[in-house]
């Protein structure tokens, strides 16, 4: 209920056009590049044992894993689609709102810890989005594509935080609480925006079948999948809940905007987007309910 109020409160700012769409692009930008790196970068701490450490190695190989389901499924399960529409749902299926969303809601419900391992979850969605990704919607250029990966702040934060664990000081007081003060806006400002850019949605033509299957799959049927796999092999519950919870987000954002940019179906995207935006805020109170009981 309160990602939803938030959520509405975007929603109804961008309709009474306090919100416009450069106010919006801007401040998707703040949280990419400002916000979320703090949150990620707080999420480590001096702390952290060598169990966590390895911990965040189980992770990082679950969300490998995840990442060849994905590409299996996408063989399958979109064939019927259109050309411009398969590139959708493909790139859809691999890239969900894992940062963006995803951070805000995992923090919510495992603190800290959950932070750590979701944003450890990013390493690889990060290298999915601009490898296999985006030849989804055109060639790509391998020195872009490095450069891309190299430079991204929340990849950066990780690195850093990482780094911190093992540095022989901490951070001055002022300056950690400057940090944590600016990722504590995560939740609040990506809601803000999710609820903004579904405003744009014409409503007339929102329930698609395609978007509907294909929410079906990306917000229920894989992490139902991940969570029987998980629990066969026995990995810690937290763990568990975090990769879980991080394969239950919605269709990305960039989704929409390589389809805009690519010639592919914008308006198909942007559906997808706001149904499956839509149908996760039913869906991940009751996963997260889920998880927490077991």
């Amino acid at each position: 209920m309160t990602l939803l109020i938030i959520v509405a409160v975007g929603y109804a700012m961008s309709k009474g056009g306090i919100f416009s769409t450069k106010t919006r692009a801007d401040m998707t930008n703040v949280v990419i590049y400002i916000i979320l790196p703090c949150s990620i970068f707080n999420s480590f701490h001096k702390g952290v044992t060598t169990e966590t450490l390895m911990q965040c190695l189980v992770v990082i190989i679950a969300a490998l894993g995840l990442q060849v389901v994905y590409l299996i499924l996408n063989k399958v399960l979109y064939v019927k689609m259109p050309p411009e529409r398969q590139a959708v749902a493909k790139y859809g299926t691999m890239v969900n709102n894992a940062s963006f969303m995803g951070l805000p809601i995992i923090g919510s419900v495992y603190g800290d810890i959950g932070v750590l391992y979701g944003s450890v979850i990013l390493i690889p969605i990060r290298i999915i989005v601009w490898t296999v990704g985006i030849t989804l919607f055109t060639k790509t250029d391998v020195k872009q594509t490095i450069k891309t990966l190299v430079t991204h702040p929340c990849i950066w934060a990780v690195f850093l935080g990482f780094g911190y664990i093992f540095v022989p000081f901490e951070l001055p007081l002022f300056v950690s609480g400057a940090l944590s003060a600016i990722g504590d806006c995560n939740l609040a400002m990506s809601m803000l925006v999710v609820g903004s850019i579904l405003s744009e949605v014409d409503m007339k033509h929102v329930l698609d079948k395609e978007c509907l299957y294909y929410s079906f799959f990306r917000l229920i049927a894989i992490p139902a999948a991940a969570f029987g796999a998980l629990t066969l092999l026995g990995v810690d519950s937290v763990v568990m809940g975090v990769v879980v919870l991080s394969s239950a987000m919605p269709a990305a954002v960039t989704t929409a905007m390589l389809s805009e940019k690519y010639g592919k179906d914008y308006a198909f995207a942007s559906k997808m987007i706001f149904v499956s935006t839509m149908v996760s805020l039913i869906t991940l109170p009751l996963i997260a309910e889920l998880l927490i009981r077991v």
